[in-house]
């Protein structure tokens, strides 16, 4: 039976099954295309087509084809790292400036110059020998003797919560390993990439969709590496550093005690930071606190209020969303839309007036802003004490322009964020955006009634602003709170995967929602009865002590 293929602005017809890289020989002879979408859902260049479709082939300017690339480049470092040294185990985390850590683990040998060298030397030789990557299929049982026999212990944990009765491995040169991803057709295909010693281990950096298709300059940030080793220690110690230990966790203590451990965890952080305050209150006059989407800030500031309070400490919150400027002077995005996302879309100058005149101990006419009427109205008049620190928490509130009126010395900066360092295996971390993503789409459903579709639309956008006005103003500040929960996702599981569901295969977001779904099935579901009212998972899921 005939079939027609619409390709780069061709349109073919076949009378038998063809493998995709095979209609783009020449135009991909730079290997710029990486996977391709067909009818909307994403293949690798060694699909076999027998159908009318429409198909897209995707560049690493394309988020489909980073989520390709990047676990591939993961593979063909893991065989390097194998080849020269087999008996060295090693572990994959995403890591600082949006790079890749790879940590040496269960062995005495020490990351080093001579390594680096070496494993840098054996992945360039992988990739000019252009190995073939297979997709071999396997039954369960098949598979568990495969990670037996390479000892991939780790994998075995996780198998046993896989809901499919075969797993798709890959076979390079000899190399067997799985990265629960779209993998490129053959290791050539992965020419752009950088690898440096960093302390403990290692970091390599990558092409990112965001740079178009580039890879990013490397900008080392202490403050997040420092919160991430922590959170890696922690895990470790307390046993939730993979879902298959989560899941364990959760089996072995039941939901009451995993909840409990987590939120101690965070309670004790309040503590410490409470404490910190309280004993430079006789400086601190404001307290500002800012992180990306669906950090969980507006728990966080109410949980902080009431550690405050429990000391004598009297504070009084702001809020920066009151000093927008009208609509008319809104400064505009890309798309000719106001840009509410700027630090040029609130009045800076009168900001800092009024945080002036406050801390000196004036009367003060705060504004409102009425979204209805787009404007600035007439709000509280305020007049604060020595003992009643102002708490402003936004998206700018770590900007040094947002207080420049203010000297530092007056200022305790808080930036929060989940820090989570969980994997599927040794060789397989789940992303702290993807985990950001679900608190945002869950919490959008039961607050606004709002589909997964429009959380996913306006992702990029929320995205783009942290990378321009969040991320630079992180470092240099007083007190990083990680906000991440590890009983989090199995509790989110069963909000976000009907919500995924609904997305059809014809949406632009499919993909992303397939993504999501096959990352969240590997987790068990836990019941939420026992989550604390005041918890931060309560923002997302409702049944907070905080809602309005």
């Amino acid at each position: 039976m005939e079939f027609t293929l619409n390709y780069l602005g061709k349109s073919e017809t076949f009378d038998k099954k063809v493998m995709l890289s095979d209609l783009i020989i020449e135009e991909n002879k730079d290997r710029k295309y990486i996977v391709a979408k067909v009818n909307n859902k994403v293949r690798e260049l060694t699909y076999e087509v027998s159908y009318d479709a429409d198909i897209q082939f995707l560049t690493l300017a394309d988020s489909a084809a980073k989520d390709a690339y990047e676990p591939s480049l993961r593979y063909i470092i893991a065989m390097a790292f194998h080849n020269c040294y087999p008996d060295l185990k090693i572990k994959f985390t995403f890591n600082v400036s949006r790079t890749i850590g790879i940590f040496l683990t269960g062995n005495t040998k020490i990351a080093n110059t001579a390594m680096l060298i070496k494993v840098r030397h054996e992945i360039d030789r992988i990739v000019a020998a252009d190995y073939p990557l297979k997709r071999i299929i396997v039954p369960n049982d098949e598979a568990r003797k495969i990670y037996q026999d390479w000892g991939y212990e780790d994998k075995l944990e996780i198998l046993k919560y896989r809901p499919e009765k075969t797993v798709h491995l890959y076979e390079c040169d000899g190399y067997l390993n799985y990265m629960y991803a779209r993998m490129v057709p053959s290791t050539g295909y992965i020419k752009s990439y950088k690898m440096k010693l960093y302390a403990p281990g290692f970091l390599v950096q990558y092409p990112r969709p965001e740079c178009g298709g580039r890879i990013p300059e490397f900008d080392d940030s202490p403050t997040y590496g420092r919160t991430l080793r922590e959170q890696h220690d922690w895990a470790k110690v307390v046993g939730v550093d993979t879902v298959s230990r989560i899941n364990e966790e959760i089996f072995k203590g039941g939901d009451p005690e995993f909840i409990n451990i987590c939120e101690a965890r965070q309670n004790r952080m309040l503590a410490e930071l409470g404490q910190l305050i309280e004993d430079d209150i006789s400086n601190i006059r404001l307290i500002c606190v800012a992180g990306p989407s669906s950090s969980g800030k507006t728990t966080f500031a109410n949980r902080l209020r009431v550690e405050l309070l429990s000391r004598g400490i009297k504070p009084i919150r702001i809020s920066l969303d009151d000093y927008y400027l009208r609509n008319e002077q809104m400064p505009l995005n890309d798309r000719g839309e106001p840009d509410f996302e700027s630090i040029d879309a609130l009045d800076v100058e009168l900001f800092n007036q009024n945080m002036v005149d406050l801390i000196n101990g004036e009367e003060v006419q705060l504004p409102k802003f009425d979204f209805k009427q787009g404007r600035r109205v007439k709000g509280r008049i305020l007049k604060v004490n020595k003992d009643e620190p102002i708490v402003i928490e936004g998206i700018h509130a770590l900007n040094e322009r947002m207080t420049n009126a203010i000297p530092k010395y007056n200022k305790f900066k808080i930036f929060i964020s989940p820090q989570a360092q969980v994997s599927l295996d040794k060789h397989n971390p789940v992303s702290l955006t993807d985990l950001r993503l679900i608190r945002r789409m869950v919490r959008d459903y039961q607050f606004r009634n709002s589909p997964a579709e429009e959380t996913f639309s306006m992702w990029p956008d929320v995205r783009a602003g942290e990378f321009k006005w969040i991320y630079p103003t992180q470092e240099g500040c007083d007190y990083v709170f990680n906000s991440y929960l590890a009983y989090e996702l199995p509790v989110l599981k069963k909000y976000a995967v009907p919500l995924l569901q609904q997305i059809s295969k014809d949406s632009p977001h499919f993909l992303a929602a397939e993504r999501l779904l096959h990352m969240l099935k590997f987790f068990v579901d836990m019941d939420d009865k026992w989550v604390p009212s005041n918890s931060l998972m309560r923002e997302f899921i409702g049944g907070s002590c905080y809602e309005e």
